[in-house]
């Protein structure tokens, strides 16, 4: 295409973007950022041969549109539809699949020292946002590829945002480096003279003294020294909205037999004045009005993720000890308003899940009493830490995680399916989970009064409406809390946090069919009630766990082995999301797949009562 072609379908694939994430949310500001700079690496490169790797993936809707998903494009995030990420399975194109950040070198590289080794001829290019570059997993890479000397292209897109504002020393840096190509024309200029003096020996050494001062001098006027210093050769930064300049220099790298990152200048939300004035709001967004930028809201009440903010900042004003770190996500945790607040007591360490625990781990040991508020999907990353640096010191560390259970249509990458169960194999960790926002917020206050490792999951989206108390309220550590009980009951539910409601909801409906049901809010996943539960299932003919959680290794777990410890033989139906992933879709619609919602807990019970009286009966017979 034509330089004037390309522009014109940057505008048509920007209108494509903004009307289909309109409709279905998504994460629009980085894909609108991110328009021309796809259009320009898809002219210069054959990704049917080169590969092509995306950080993060919430920046790839051009590339998913550009790849034969135009068509298919107005079902992004929806069930069966196309995914928000990059995915292996979705297209030949998407060659690594992606969801959390900072892994795109490290994989990227891979695939240039699998293809060396298959002796394939292809370029591979990592786009990495600056965000993600704050991870250290991207500096492990780096220091690898500098080391290997591969013909690696790493692109930097600078947006200067992850989600939120980029914070921390590296952001400082990028933002000050400014285009000097004479820097590289005069080294190449100098270096070709000094090789062309007569004597051989004598030039070389010029060279190397040269050399050594001009890696002085440039480590300190140098823009991109920092990357210079891991082996790869620096270019830009570059105007990442300007095509003929992007193919340009995209076309002559191929010329360098070296490691090379080019540093690309972007806006995010680039084009949609909304996004461009606000691009936290937009980075990852639900339905909204296209035309005045206003997100589509229904009235509803609080969310979780306010009601914890709120319960941080009541207890932090009550003790200084109090501290607060995310990662990266202060608006998606909600600890923004605790950072107005309190700023002297508030770290965002960037997206740095491991580092945000260990420095969670570091204040405890010096005294303070740290809660760390990440997303359940994104706490994976720091297990290590959580195991190493917290529980086996016991140190009293409250872990938030936002975002637990089905998050809907973000899918497999993004869901927080995991963390009962990992956690739940650590010693010295709690874990709780509330059953609504009022509980949360009891919990939070329970939790910083606990001088030992524990750990909060919640769920997203609003609360239940339920009056909530601003004064503590005591939670028996341990214990769970009995909420339906019936002389009738033969069948005895443990729910997990957001199951609560769904159960005592499932009991309504076996009540209507003569079916009695106990319902218990279990509460405490970690120490659980072994006393309630062994009086449960000796009383009753069918013991049910439940939980928005995977089932491997789950509460319905550690139910099931606390039974077979004690020899209690009671029928166990374990309820919760089987050994798969989750793809994406409403958190309705993948609760009903999952066998989550009330209809379904209710129809699960009666067909294990089923086949329990069905061997009953052909024992009889």
């Amino acid at each position: 295409m034509s330089l004037a072609e390309l522009e014109e379908l940057a505008g048509e694939i920007r209108e494509l973007i903004l009307t289909t994430v309109a409709k279905n949310g998504g994460h629009l500001a980085p894909s609108l950022g991110t328009v021309e700079l796809t259009l320009a690496l898809y002219s210069v490169f054959d990704f049917s041969k080169d590969r092509l790797i995306w950080d993060v993936g919430h920046q790839a809707y051009t590339h998913k549109i550009l790849t034969g998903r135009r068509d298919t494009f107005h079902t992004l995030r929806t069930l069966g539809g196309i995914t928000g990420f990059p995915k292996r399975a979705e297209s030949p194109f998407d060659s690594f699949g992606v969801g959390h950040a900072s892994t795109s070198i490290s994989a990227a590289l891979g695939f240039l020292i699998a293809a060396e080794i298959e002796q394939v001829e292809r370029k591979v290019i990592a786009v990495i946002g600056d965000g993600a570059l704050t991870g250290g997993m991207a500096f492990e890479a780096l220091n690898h590829a500098g080391q290997l000397k591969k013909n690696l292209l790493v692109i930097l897109n600078d947006n200067e945002m992850s989600i939120d504002k980029n914070v921390g020393a590296l952001s400082e840096y990028l933002s000050k480096i400014r285009l000097k190509p004479q820097f590289h024309r005069a080294k190449k200029e100098f270096e070709d003279f000094v090789k062309n003096i007569p004597f051989r020996d004598v030039g070389q050494k010029i060279l190397l003294a040269a050399n050594s001062v001009r890696m002085g001098v440039s480590a300190a006027v140098f823009p991109g020294a920092m990357f210079e210093a891991f082996g790869f050769t620096y270019l830009g930064p570059i105007d990442g909205h300007d095509i003929k300049g992007m193919k340009d220099v995209f076309s002559r790298v191929g010329v360098i037999n070296a490691p090379v990152l080019i540093h690309v200048n972007t806006k995010k939300g680039k084009g949609y004045a909304p996004a461009e004035i606000a691009p936290e709001k937009f980075h990852g967004v639900g339905k909204f009005d296209k035309v005045t930028g206003q997100v589509i809201k229904k009235k509803s009440p609080p969310s979780y993720t306010e009601v914890f903010a709120q319960a941080v900042i009541d207890c932090a004003a009550r003790d200084e000890k109090i501290v607060a770190i995310t990662a990266a996500m202060p608006t998606g945790t909600g600890l923004k308003k605790f950072a107005e607040k309190f700023p002297r007591r508030f770290f965002d360490v960037g997206i740095a899940e491991e580092h945000a625990v260990t420095l969670a781990a570091g204040m405890a040991a010096g005294g303070l009493k740290p809660v760390v508020a990440i997303y359940s999907t994104f706490i994976q990353r720091a297990y290590d830490q959580i195991l190493h640096d917290i529980c086996l010191q016991k140190l009293p560390v409250v872990l938030c995680l936002d975002r637990a259970g089905l998050v809907g249509e973000d899918g497999a990458t993004h869901h927080g399916a995991f963390d009962l169960a990992y956690l739940r194999t650590i010693p010295n960790m709690n874990i709780l989970a509330p059953k609504d926002e009022n509980e949360l917020r009891q919990m939070i206050f329970a939790a910083l009064h606990k001088n030992s490792p524990v750990a909060i999951r919640y769920p997203r989206g609003a609360g239940l409406g339920v009056e909530i108390k601003t004064e503590p309220e005591e939670i028996s550590w341990g214990k769970a809390e009995v909420l339906e009980q019936n002389p009738l009951s033969e069948i005895v539910i443990f729910a997990v946090g957001t199951m609560v409601k769904s159960c005592v909801e499932a009991a309504k409906l076996l009540r209507d069919k003569n079916i009695f049901v106990d319902v218990i809010n279990a509460r405490f996943v970690k120490p659980f009630d072994t006393e309630l539960i062994k009086k449960s299932a000796r009383a009753a003919k069918l013991l049910v766990t439940c939980e928005e959680g995977t089932l491997n290794g789950g509460f319905g777990s550690a139910v099931a082995e606390f039974l077979a410890d004690e020899k209690i033989s009671t029928p166990l139906l374990r309820l919760g999301i089987k050994d798969e992933f989750i793809e994406q879709g409403t958190r309705n619609e993948l609760l009903d797949m999952c066998d989550l919602t009330a209809e379904k807990i209710s129809q699960r019970i009666i067909e294990r009562l089923n086949e329990l009286i069905f061997g009953f009966l052909t024992v009889a017979t």
